[in-house]
């Protein structure tokens, strides 16, 4: 899938959404993704985790034991991208602000995991839920997102192949330009 393609799968569901939101990172933006609506479809769900795993370098691929996502936003895509790789899909969740495996999930150890979430901004989150695995007894070899809205600037500490790349700004909540800070701001992510 091109770029193009991808942005014009989050147009025609309505999760392209424009306002004043503050992210789950913090930050400001004009602009909001809205993953949970793009995939809301399992048919189009299915084709972004295939377009998704297409990315992945063989070696890569081979390696995988097991798919983690962090809950909320990764939920659905790392259940599509276990089945499009044929992998267990476990997720995280933050039951009191720091990520755990859900209870009932565990890791075989050493296990090769790929991280899988929705969109990356700062890269936060994902560092949070590596940090996770590894203390679950698991190995990250890699990431994968739908979005990375961080132009290629975030930096988890393993492989990131994200679907598309964007460059939609962000501001700190000091920088906020007037025009922005006009309009009331929403909240839609899924951080406290």
């Amino acid at each position: 899938m091109t770029d193009d393609e991808v942005l014009s799968e989050f147009r025609a569901s309505g999760a392209l959404l424009e306002g004043h939101f503050k992210l789950s990172s913090g930050r400001h933006s004009a602009v909001y993704l809205q993953c949970a609506r793009v995939l809301m479809n399992p048919e189009r769900a299915s084709r972004l985790a295939a377009a998704l795993a297409a990315k992945l370098p063989r070696e890569l691929r081979n390696q995988i034991d097991v798919v983690v996502s962090p809950a909320m936003g990764g939920l659905i895509i790392g259940h599509e991208m276990g089945r499009a790789l044929g992998k267990d899909a476990m997720f995280l969740e933050r039951p009191e602000g720091e990520f755990h495996l859900r209870r009932g999930f565990a890791l075989e150890p050493g296990a090769k995991v790929l991280m899988v979430e929705d969109v990356v901004t700062t890269g936060l989150s994902s560092r949070e839920a590596i940090d996770a695995v590894g203390r679950e007894g698991g190995e990250v070899l890699a990431e994968v997102s739908l979005i990375d809205r961080s132009a290629g600037e975030a930096d988890l500490g393993v492989p990131f192949y994200p679907l598309v790349e964007i460059n939609f700004p962000t501001y700190a909540e000091d920088e906020v330009p007037a025009k922005l800070a006009a309009i009331p701001v929403t909240k839609p992510g899924s951080r406290k």
